[in-house]
């Protein structure tokens, strides 16, 4: 059975062409009964508008594309509820990509959302200076860094990953601690390395502290769980007494190293972990964590990308710069229950 067509539906309920396709795509300024009686129409003949048709008119899809790093890490889902919370409202749906910190993988997906005509994309980028992307924008993709601060030529939503970083280091130095290693990695992705120089700084002004560095290639349970057995086998006498990790997923597989290897979490080694998904809190020892917006990241950047695309005209491109706050629990604090 074919669908029937705008023009069929047009005639069914006794208005015009343009009609229908304002009730469609501007509801709002067809009066409330002629509305209805459209909508009725539609329902009543199974009217399904051609998607694919109505974009090569207008040149761009409703579809927005989000990449990320790994979906598998709740903070990332999080940040995706946030940017479809705000897509629902404007009727764009969303496209969830996985780069998985690959640089080749990343430009695959960007390729495809491309050629798609998407409405725009959201992007953690593994390297935010990648001619390939700015090449992307400059074809006419709109694009939002999320979780990345951008130059003036892009919007950005990110956090202060330094200031992360800096709660982390005078937390752990406040409770004593002399001896902290820092877990994360690849180095060169910018938000490690700003976590990094955040408490890399603090330690530095403290003076009598002494930070280790142990690079993993990514941010996982399981690499973090090698990381803390590669603690856990050194000397006591110079063992770290502390972990800053620097995710949440990091610092749980440390924790079950930890676990592993007859060490008490904080008494022998307290662990703060970045992101505070909600496993942090549910862990064996609940995790201290630098806790990221994730939500609201998500909801900015898409709010940033509706205004670019919809009002081009007065739109300025912003970097929203949000402030991580430290929770504090049982893996960095033996006093607490």
């Amino acid at each position: 059975m074919a669908t029937p067509s705008i023009k069929e539906v047009a005639q069914h309920a006794g208005v015009s062409v343009g009609t229908v396709s304002n009730v469609l795509n501007r509801p709002s300024i067809v009066a409330p009964k002629t509305r209805q009686r459209v909508l009725d129409t539609i329902r009543e003949l199974g009217f399904v508008r051609n998607e694919a048709a109505r974009h090569l008119r207008l040149g761009r899809g409703r579809t927005v594309g989000l990449v990320v790093f790994d979906v598998a890490n709740p903070f990332f889902t999080d940040l995706a509820e946030g940017a479809d919370e705000v897509a629902y409202e404007h009727d764009i749906v969303v496209m969830l990509c996985n780069s998985k910190t690959d640089p080749v993988r990343e430009g695959h997906h960007l390729d495809q959302l491309e050629q798609q005509r998407v409405f725009g994309i959201l992007i953690t980028p593994y390297d935010s200076t990648d001619p390939g992307l700015h090449a992307l924008v400059a074809r006419g993709t709109p694009v939002v860094l999320v979780d990345r601060t951008a130059d003036s030529g892009l919007c950005s939503v990110s956090v202060d990953d330094q200031v992360g970083g800096r709660l982390a280091g005078q937390h752990l130095i406040e409770s004593g601690h002399r001896r902290i290693a820092f877990i994360g990695g690849p180095l060169g992705m910018q938000q490690v390395a700003d976590r990094l120089a955040g408490i890399t700084g603090t330690v530095e002004k403290a003076g009598d502290v002494e930070l280790q560095t142990f690079e993993v290639a990514v941010m996982g349970v399981a690499h973090g769980r090698e990381a803390g057995e590669k603690i856990a086998a050194l000397p006591r006498r110079s063992r770290p007494t502390a972990a800053f990790c620097g995710n949440d997923l990091l610092a749980l597989g440390f924790l079950q190293a930890m676990a592993a290897a007859g060490l008490r979490v904080p008494q022998d080694m307290a662990i703060v972990g970045y992101d505070d998904i909600g496993f942090a809190a549910a862990a064996a020892v609940p995790l201290s964590s630098v806790r990221q917006p994730a939500g609201q990241l998500g909801r900015t950047a898409m709010q940033l990308l509706q205004e670019e695309v919809e009002d081009a005209e007065r739109h300025s491109h912003r970097q929203v710069i949000f402030q991580p706050d430290l929770v504090v629990r049982q893996s960095s604090d033996y006093t607490r229950d």
